[in-house]
C-alpha cells in the first residue's frame, strides 16, 4: 500500500538531517522523513540525539532517569463499532457477544478486582457510536434508559469513581466539543489515536480506514483541537506501517505538535507499530519493522521536544526494550496485572517486575504514574474538574504528581466541592477608582497557547470591491436593504463595509432612514444593573481581560445572597432588569445558576432576570450531565426570563478559534440560543468586531443571525460591540488590531440596521465601548437603543475601556438629546416599564 515509486532519501540527505537534529535546529518535513530511513550507524546517532532530548526533558521535569507506566485494568465497555477498520480484531458483530455492552455490575467487578491488585486506572475502550450501526446496541441502551453510548459511558465512569476509586481514562473515539465538555467531569484524562493524517488511507477503496466515518483525518484532528479547547489532558498518537509514506507519517507528528503548541493539552503521544492479525483484511500486511519503529520514535522525540511524553506499548516490541528506551520514550503506557490488551489480545502485557528489570537494565528507574500525567496533576486548574480532585489527590504524590505506589483506591463521592466565596468583591466599584492590579494574568505566557501558532491561523479578507459594487450596494440599501444578505449580493455588501468618505455618509443616512421607518425617532434605554457574579475562569479566551485565576489578586466570587442583595438594591434604585454573567468558574456548583435566579425572584418578584451567556449554559448543562434543552427548561422554571446573546464574538470558527481558544463553537452557540428561543426564552444578539476579523466574516455573522431569527423570531435586539484592546491578551501579544477604526464603527452599526431590516428592529450601540459622543454619532447612523444604565460594568473596564461603568437616566437622555432625538425608558423586551 505504500507508494514505492517515490525514491527514498540519499545517505547525504540523512547525514544533513542528522547534523541539523544534533545541532538542535528545526527540521522540516523532508528532513524528518529522511531520518526515518536512518539505519546502522546513522540510526545509532539518531537514537543518541533523541535520547539526549528526552533526558533534558526529564531533568527539567524534576525526575531525571524516570520512565513511567500506569497500573490499570482494561474495561471493554462494548466491542461493537460503526467503523470498519481493516486491521481491527477488537470490533466484532452482535451475534459473537453475549450482550451489546458490559452491564454496570460487570464493569464494577473488573474495576474492583483491579483496585484489589493496586491498579489505579480504569481504561474504558469501546467502539465508536455502535448504536448508529447496530440495532442490538440501540435496543440495549433504550431498554436501560440511555440515549447514547456516551451517556452510558459517563454513568459507568461515575460508578467506578464512587464504588472503587479507580480513575477512568476514556477512549470512546471521535467526540464533539460538547461531548468532551460532558465527559470531562468524570475522567481525569481521555484519548484518541490520530493514527495518520493520510486522507487517502481513508478515502480510497482498499485503504485500511475505508468505510470508517470516524477515521477521516480531518475529523480526528478536529477532536485533538476540541480536546485542547475544553482543557482535557489528552492522549493521542500515530499507528505506523498501515500503508502511509514516510512524509505522511511525519506530517501526522507535525499535526500533533501544532495542536499541542496551541493548547498544551497532549499529555502523551503513543508511537504504535502495526501488527498484523488473523481474520482481518490486513492479515497479509507485514508487521512494522522494529528499527522503523525506533527511528519513528526518535523522530517524534526530536520534533515534539523534551517536554513531550512519548510512549511505545511494551507488549508490541518483541522484547526490544533497550532499543525503544534509546529512541527516546519515557513511558511504557498502561500495563495490567489483571486484564488482557483487548485490542492486541495475542500480545500479553509484560509483568510489571519484568518491565522494571528491563528498564533498570537500560539505566532508568520505573515509576508508577496515574492516568493523568504528573504535570497536569500538579497544575490542577483548568485540567481537573473539582469533582475529581479528591479521587486524584488520594492517589497522587503532591510533590511529584506521580502515583503513590502503595496507595490503594477507595470509592469516594463524586460531588460538588464546598462553596467558597470572597476575593475582590468590590471590583465593580473600585475598577473606576483603584483599577485593576496588573495589565495581565500571571500565567499570560502559557495559558493562551503558543502565540506564534495562534498568529498563523489569522485569515485575510478580500479587497474593497469596485465602484460599481459600491453603487449597487447603495441602491440596494435604499430599495431593499435586507437583500444585501443574499449571497448573490455579497460583492455589493462587502463594498459597503469598505465605504468611506461621502459614500460612508450616504450609507449612514440610508441606515438612519431605515431606522426611522422601522422604529421611529425614540431612543430607548433600560434601567438595569449588571452583576458579574464571578470572574474566575480558565477557558483562556484570548480577547478577555476579565477572567482571573482563583489565586489572582483581582479574582472574586459572589455568594447567592450577595447577588440577591445587589438585585434588591437595583430595584430600589428603579431598575427593572438585572443582567447576570460570570466566568466559567470550575468551583461553582451546577446548582448555583438556578439558585441565583430563584434568590432574585424571591427578593424582588418583579425583577426581570436576563442571565447567563450561551457559554455558561452549555458548560453548566455538560457538568450536570443533561441536555441544553433540559437545563434551560429548569432555569425557566426557576424564573429566568431572557438570556444575553453574548459569547458570539464572530460566528465563524476560523476567527473564533483564534480569539477564544476554548469557547463554544459557532454551531453550539446557534444551538443554545435557538433552543432557548424554542422554549420561549428570548435573547439579544451581538457581534464583537475589530480584532483579527475582516468584513467577509462580519457578513457571514449577520447571515447566521438572520437565519436563526427567520427560524425562531427570538432576538429582541442586535448589539454591536467594538473590541476593547488595551488589556486584551491577544493585543498585548501583538496579534490583534487596537480595536476598530472610527470608520469601521460607523460602517458596522449602519450595516447592522440595513442587513437585519425586517428581522431585528432594535439596533443598540454601547456607550461603555464608544463613549457618549461616539454613541450619539451611532444614533445618527441607524441605531435606536442605548442599552442600559448598568450601575456596574466590569468586563469592558477590565479590558481598558475609559468610559466608566454606569450612567444615570439623565446622562442617557443627554446622549439622545445630543443626537437630536427624544429618549424613552423601556423594559428588556422593549415594552413600557413600571410607573
Amino acid at each position: 500500500m505504500v507508494d514505492r515509486t517515490v525514491p527514498g532519501p540519499t545517505d547525504a540527505s540523512v547525514r544533513r538531517a542528522l547534523h541539523r537534529a544534533a545541532s538542535g535546529r528545526a527540521l522540516d518535513v523532508d528532513e524528518a522523513a529522511a531520518l526515518l530511513a536512518a539505519r546502522g550507524g546513522a540510526l545509532d546517532e539518531l537514537l543518541d540525539v533523541a535520547g539526549a532530548v528526552r533526558d533534558a526533558g526529564l531533568r527539567e521535569a524534576g525526575r531525571p532517569g524516570v520512565v513511567t507506566y500506569s497500573k490499570k485494568v482494561f474495561i471493554p465497555l462494548t466491542r461493537l463499532c460503526r467503523d470498519r477498520c481493516h486491521y481491527c480484531t477488537f470490533a466484532t458483530v452482535p451475534h459473537r457477544l453475549p450482550a451489546a455492552f458490559l452491564d454496570r455490575d460487570e464493569v464494577l467487578a473488573i474495576a474492583r478486582a483491579g483496585a484489589a491488585q493496586g491498579c489505579k486506572e480504569a481504561l474504558f475502550t469501546l467502539g465508536d457510536r455502535p448504536e448508529e450501526r447496530w440495532p442490538a446496541a440501540r435496543q440495549w441502551l433504550d431498554e436501560r434508559g440511555y440515549d447514547s453510548t456516551l451517556d452510558y459511558l459517563r454513568a459507568c465512569a461515575v460508578a467506578v469513581l464512587e464504588e472503587t476509586g479507580l480513575l477512568p481514562h476514556l477512549n470512546p473515539g471521535v467526540l464533539s466539543w460538547s461531548e468532551l465538555q460532558r465527559l470531562k467531569p468524570v475522567a481525569p484524562s481521555m484519548g484518541m489515536m490520530l493514527e495518520t493524517t493520510a486522507t487517502r488511507l481513508w478515502s480510497e477503496p482498499g485503504g485500511p480506514h475505508f468505510g470508517s466515518p470516524d477515521k477521516e483525518p480531518a475529523v480526528r484532528l478536529r477532536v485533538l483541537d476540541d480536546a485542547g479547547r475544553v482543557g482535557v489532558p489528552f492522549t493521542t498518537g500515530i499507528l505506523i506501517g498501515i500503508g502511509e509514506t514516510p512524509a505522511e507519517r511525519v506530517d501526522a507528528i507535525f499535526a500533533i505538535r501544532r495542536a499541542h503548541r496551541e493548547y498544551g493539552h497532549l499529555q502523551e503521544v503513543i508511537v504504535q507499530n502495526f501488527r498484523a492479525k488473523p481474520d482481518t483484511a490486513m492479515r497479509g500486511m507485514p508487521d512494522a519493522e522494529l528499527h522503523d519503529l525506533a527511528a519513528t520514535v526518535a523522530v517524534a522525540r526530536v520534533l515534539l521536544g523534551p517536554k513531550a511524553r512519548i510512549q511505545a506499548p511494551p507488549n508490541l516490541i518483541a522484547g526490544e526494550y533497550d532499543l525503544l528506551l534509546r529512541a527516546g520514550i519515557d513511558d511504557w503506557g498502561g500495563v495490567s496485572p489483571l486484564t488482557p490488551d483487548h485490542v492486541n489480545p495475542e500480545r500479553p502485557w509484560p509483568q510489571i517486575d519484568e518491565l522494571a528489570r528491563h528498564t533498570e537494565k537500560s539505566g532508568f528507574t520505573l515509576r508508577e504514574r496515574l492516568t493523568i500525567y504528573p504535570e497536569y496533576v500538579r497544575a490542577g486548574d483548568p485540567w481537573l474538574d473539582p469533582r475529581l480532585l479528591p479521587h486524584v489527590g488520594a492517589l497522587a504524590d503532591p510533590a511529584t504528581g506521580l502515583a503513590v505506589e502503595e496507595a490503594r483506591p477507595v470509592g469516594r463521592p463524586w460531588q460538588e466541592p464546598d462553596e467558597t466565596y470572597g476575593g475582590r468583591t468590590d471590583l465593580h466599584a473600585t475598577i473606576d477608582t483603584t483599577g485593576r492590579t496588573g495589565d495581565r494574568r500571571g500565567d499570560f505566557d502559557h495559558v493562551y497557547g503558543d502565540w506564534s501558532e495562534v498568529a498563523g491561523k489569522i485569515t485575510v479578507g478580500g479587497g474593497a470591491g469596485t465602484d460599481g459594487d459600491l453603487r449597487a450596494g447603495l441602491r440596494l440599501a435604499a430599495d431593499d436593504p435586507a437583500a444585501l444578505l443574499e449571497p448573490r449580493h455579497a460583492d455589493a455588501a462587502l463594498a459597503l463595509f469598505a465605504a468611506d468618505g461621502p459614500a460612508l455618509d450616504e450609507l449612514c443616512r440610508l441606515a438612519d432612514d431605515v431606522r426611522r421607518a422601522a422604529v421611529g425617532d425614540d431612543v430607548t434605554y433600560v434601567v438595569n444593573r449588571n452583576i458579574n457574579f464571578s470572574n474566575v475562569c480558565y477557558v483562556g479566551c484570548r480577547f478577555c481581560a476579565f477572567a482571573q485565576r482563583e489565586r489572582d489578586a483581582d479574582a472574586y466570587r459572589l455568594s447567592v445572597d450577595q447577588v440577591a442583595d445587589r438585585a434588591e438594591e437595583a430595584w430600589a434604585a428603579g431598575a427593572s432588569e438585572v443582567c447576570l454573567q460570570g466566568g466559567i468558574d470550575p468551583k461553582l456548583p451546577v446548582t448555583v445558576y438556578a439558585d441565583l435566579v430563584r434568590a432574585i425572584k424571591a427578593r424582588v418578584p418583579g425583577m426581570h432576570v436576563h442571565a447567563f451567556s450561551p457559554m455558561e449554559i452549555v458548560t453548566a448543562a455538560a457538568k450536570a450531565g443533561v441536555s441544553v434543552r433540559e437545563w434551560l427548561t429548569g432555569l425557566r422554571e426557576a424564573g429566568l426570563d431572557t438570556i444575553p446573546g453574548t459569547a458570539a464574538e464572530i460566528l465563524d470558527d476560523d476567527v473564533r478559534w483564534v480569539l477564544t481558544k476554548g469557547k463554544l463553537p459557532a454551531a453550539a452557540w446557534v444551538d443554545v440560543v435557538g433552543t432557548a428561543h424554542e422554549l420561549g426564552i428570548r435573547s439579544s444578539s451581538t457581534m464583537m468586531y475589530g480584532h483579527v476579523d475582516h468584513p467577509a466574516q462580519w457578513l457571514a455573522h449577520f447571515r447566521v443571525l438572520a437565519g436563526l431569527q427567520d427560524r425562531t423570531g427570538g432576538f429582541t435586539e442586535f448589539v454591536a460591540l467594538p473590541f476593547v484592546h488595551t488589556n486584551a491578551p491577544i493585543y498585548l501579544a501583538g496579534i490583534a488590531r487596537p480595536g476598530p477604526t472610527w470608520r469601521e464603527n460607523r460602517v458596522v452599526h449602519a450595516m447592522a440596521r440595513l442587513l437585519l431590516h425586517g428581522r431585528i428592529d432594535n439596533i443598540q450601540c454601547s456607550w461603555v465601548k464608544l463613549g457618549d459622543e461616539g454613541t450619539a454619532a451611532m444614533l445618527r447612523g441607524g441605531c435606536n437603543d442605548l442599552g442600559g444604565t448598568l450601575m456596574e460594568e466590569t468586563i469592558s473596564r477590565m479590558a481598558g475601556s475609559g468610559n466608566g461603568s454606569a450612567r444615570t437616566e439623565e446622562q442617557l437622555i443627554a446622549i439622545a438629546t445630543a443626537a437630536g432625538r427624544p429618549a424613552r425608558k423601556r423594559t428588556t423586551a422593549y415594552g413600557s416599564p413600571r410607573p
